[in-house]
């Protein structure tokens, strides 16, 4: 028995052909094994960014980004604050090096057991007393300027680099400064605005110039050229078209020139603000709080309006002469001229002219959805900053202790990777420059037969850097942890001291002497840690004792 074969005929009578199978990916077009290779799609077809180079995407447009960034860190409180933000958590008001030699290169090195443990603390106690009297000295020596001290300045070259994406330092060597009651030592640093590194004679880039950043064949920085005034110093007349070519260092490496910047992409050569992907958003957030505050201010000072039910033709028409619409509005004047009525309380009494009402402003706009549209926002400009919503606005009432906690330890690690970045690239050599001016002076506790400095910089010169502590959101509790830490053996009063508080543990713990020394010598009850380590001495016994 035959099936029933049904086939669809077309309009020539003919069964229509079989349909051919149809592969499609996720957008349905299936032309390119990725969606995002896919340029027929409604999403993707307009979208044909081009392949820059490091260099190409960041130069050309450098100053137009840089001046819309300073103007809205000039003027806006969201970009303000943030910048201030980082700035206090990452740099703080002190910066400050504690320098840790590395002992154990230099005992290999040299096969020298004087290089221990013991010595590292007493060079570590002796350069970090040297680097206070130069980057605090009241004089302002450190400062070619002489107007800021080390931590001031790398709070400013920190700046420039979040705001402008460079940060630049010019160190300098002037033994016409050192003398009684003036400089202790010749090393002075300058923080340079980041727009004097251009190119010579503002031409585009070459191949071994970008930037202002002159590279050998290698790729790396061998020189800079640095305007001798900003091309805003109207004042400065031809310096502003005057370039200077420094080089990186000195013949045998001391640091001439310190450029540092965030590295988004190999072969890059110059930095970008961290303000560069919400800049877009920040200023429509500047527009629309303005807008917003500007519509709620015509509303508050519209209130109310009254309302005549006559327009001036039909006022015309009744009277029946062309001056009639000023007479009536004449006669409206002089009615409610006479008709300040109130009562006791000095509440408002109306009495309208005939045939008018008081009508009230009603606006109609949302303002409900308007932080709700402002958080929208500051979330994203804090996802790029590294900060949370909360540091942002300030406004911590909406969390709890474990979400603001939680917060905080987030952008704690990104705080943290900014300070350790920025020591490295641009307050380290600062350091070194100091250390082996302080090698040269003589007087450095080393043991015999050490080498030169030149020989092992890095191991004398190497440092941590200490800023501002993380700080507690509930003291007890986290302070609990960090002596449970302790007693684990998981932590050091080092490590909990620096972290948390922002302190040098040798200072806190010399600190601690004196005032138990202090308390004794009044005669006052010493507290609960200090008698705990007195009772536990008097509990130890001479072996020698029956």
């Amino acid at each position: 028995m035959k099936t029933n074969d049904v086939r669809i005929l077309g309009v020539n009578g003919q069964p229509l052909p079989p349909s051919r199978p149809k592969y499609g990916a996720l957008n349905g077009t299936g032309r390119v094994p990725y969606d995002a290779a896919d340029t027929f799609s409604d999403q993707m077809a307009d979208w044909q960014p081009p392949l820059w180079s490091s260099d190409n995407e960041i130069n050309i447009y450098r100053d137009r980004m840089v001046s819309r960034i300073r103007d809205m860190t000039r003027n806006d409180g969201w970009a303000s604050g943030t910048v201030t933000r980082i700035l206090d958590n990452a740099v703080g008001a002190v910066f400050r090096p504690i320098f840790k030699p590395d002992y154990r290169y230099l005992a290999q090195l040299t096969g020298n057991d004087g290089f221990n443990a013991e010595w590292a603390a007493e060079y570590s106690r002796y350069m970090d007393a040297q680097w206070r009297t130069w980057a605090d000295d009241e004089g302002r020596w450190c400062d070619r300027e002489r107007k800021q001290t080390v931590s001031q300045m790398l709070r400013l070259a920190m700046r420039h680099k979040l705001v402008d994406g460079d940060s630049l330092v010019l160190m300098h060597y002037d033994m016409e400064r050192l003398g009684y009651g003036k400089a202790s030592f010749a090393t002075m640093m300058q923080v340079i605005d980041p727009d004097r590194l251009s190119n010579p004679n503002q031409v585009y880039d070459m191949l071994d110039i970008r930037g202002g950043v002159e590279i050998d064949a290698n790729g790396a920085p061998c020189a800079y050229h640095i305007r001798q005034a900003h091309v805003g110093d109207w004042f400065a007349g031809d310096k502003t078209m005057t370039w200077q070519r420094i080089p990186r260092e000195t013949s045998w490496g001391r640091p001439v020139v310190i450029h540092d910047f965030d590295h988004d992409r190999a072969g890059q050569h110059r930095g970008i603000s961290i303000f560069a992907p919400v800049v877009q958003r920040l200023k429509m957030l500047i527009k629309y709080d303005q807008t917003e505050l500007e519509s709620a201010i015509l509303n508050a000072m519209f209130g109310a309006f009254i309302q005549s039910p006559y327009d001036p033709a039909m006022v015309e028409e009744a009277l029946g002469d062309g001056d009639s619409l000023g007479a009536y509005q004449e006669d409206r004047i002089d009615f409610h001229k006479d008709r300040r009525i109130s009562l006791n309380g000095g509440a408002g009494m109306s009495i309208l002219f005939p045939g008018e009402t008081v009508n009230t402003i009603n606006a109609a706009r949302p303002y409900s959805n308007f932080s709700v549209f402002q958080d929208a926002f500051l979330r994203n400009i804090a996802a790029q900053t590294g900060l949370s919503t909360q540091q942002i606005t300030q406004d911590w009432s909406s969390v709890n202790y474990s979400s603001a906690r939680a917060a905080m330890l987030e952008a704690w690690k990104t705080l943290t990777r900014r300070r350790h970045e920025f020591a490295i690239g641009t307050c380290q050599p600062i350091a070194t420059c100091f250390v082996e001016e302080v090698h040269s002076l003589g007087g450095v506790p080393l043991p015999a037969g050490a080498p030169e400095f030149l020989e092992a910089r890095t191991a004398y010169s190497h440092a941590k850097w200490i800023g501002p502590g993380r700080g507690w959101v509930d003291p007890v509790a986290e302070k609990k942890g960090a002596i449970l830490g302790l007693d684990a053996g998981m932590s050091t009063l080092e490590m909990e001291t620096n972290e948390n508080v922002g302190e040098d543990y040798e200072l806190l713990l010399e600190q601690r002497a004196v005032e138990i020394a202090q308390m004794r010598r009044l005669g006052l009850p010493l507290p609960e840690w200090a008698a705990v380590a007195e009772d536990a001495s008097k509990t130890v016994k001479d072996p020698e004792e029956k």
